[in-house]
């Protein structure tokens, strides 16, 4: 082999030193922001990337969702109670270079975003509405927050409110409140029952009076149901006709003025 000048192989070793230290490889699920002399040059990535040392560099972004954990805020709802609520946040950067040039820290930056939209968009809100309609709370959130981000590159995919904290005199309210609301609708499930049964009686009436002979056979099975098998009660059926018949004699003893002529076939007992 052919042996090089000391100041020719240290140039070739140099040079070998400067293409190692250029080369970076980003994965499938980054990207490289490259600044050239300062200025913004292009986006690259994923796979074997060449940086030139002291002329580009290279911020590394990820591109994956990012699960971002929302600090238990102090929020004050629109009936005046007072509730501790915390939630997650989904989003992805979706721009690579609006995410760096754009906005310093995007991670912290979109963290704050978050806290605060959610004390805005909950403090609009009842606490029932916030307890029933969490899903739509939800997406409001989300709604404002993908706005606002959209200039920085990010995507906010899903928002989550995770719990509501509540005093515990507020929980004992809410008890109380449940429980009359249950006791209301008892009342009103017993007086439609009423209701309902007293259309059903009148209903009956008026189908036995159209025939007395029912209203008589109706009668004699109330008579057995009252007198069991072991009871002590013996009930004795008096025709009506008879007992008006008697209360007519009665009443013309006393005034001295004739009876009335009994209906044909009053004076028999009923079948």
């Amino acid at each position: 082999m052919f042996d090089l000048p000391f100041g020719l192989a240290g140039v070739v070793m140099l040079l070998l030193i400067l293409v190692f230290s250029s080369l970076r490889i980003l994965r499938e699920y980054q990207r490289g922001v490259i600044f050239q002399l300062g200025r913004f040059w292009k986006v690259k990535g994923p796979g074997l990337v060449l940086v030139i040392p002291g002329i580009q560099q290279m911020v590394r972004v990820d591109l994956r969702i990012v699960t971002l954990d929302v600090p238990p805020q102090d929020v004050i709802s629109r009936d005046n109670v007072s509730v501790k609520v915390n939630a997650v946040v989904f989003f992805r950067v979706v721009d690579a270079e609006k995410a760096i040039i754009q906005v310093e820290q995007y991670l912290v930056a979109t963290s704050q975003l978050a806290q605060t939209t959610l004390r805005v968009v909950l403090g609009k809100h009842e606490l029932d509405e916030m307890l029933a309609e969490r899903e739509k709370l939800n997406m409001d959130v989300q709604r404002i927050l993908d706005a606002q981000t959209a200039g920085w590159g990010i995507k906010v995919t899903n928002v989550e409110i995770k719990q509501v904290d509540l005093t515990e005199s507020m929980i004992r309210a809410i008890a109380r409140q449940a429980e009359a609301e249950r006791e209301r609708r008892a009342k009103v499930i017993h007086a439609e029952g009423e209701k309902q049964a007293a259309a059903a009686l009148l209903e009956a009436a008026q189908m036995l009076s159209l025939q007395p002979e029912a209203m008589q056979l109706r009668y004699l099975q109330t008579m057995t149901q009252v007198a069991g098998d072991r009871a002590s009660t013996f009930i004795l059926p008096l025709p009506m006709d008879l007992l008006s018949g008697l209360v007519g004699r009665h009443a013309s003893a006393l005034t001295g003025a004739p009876p009335a002529a009994a209906a044909p076939g009053s004076d028999k007992a009923p079948s």
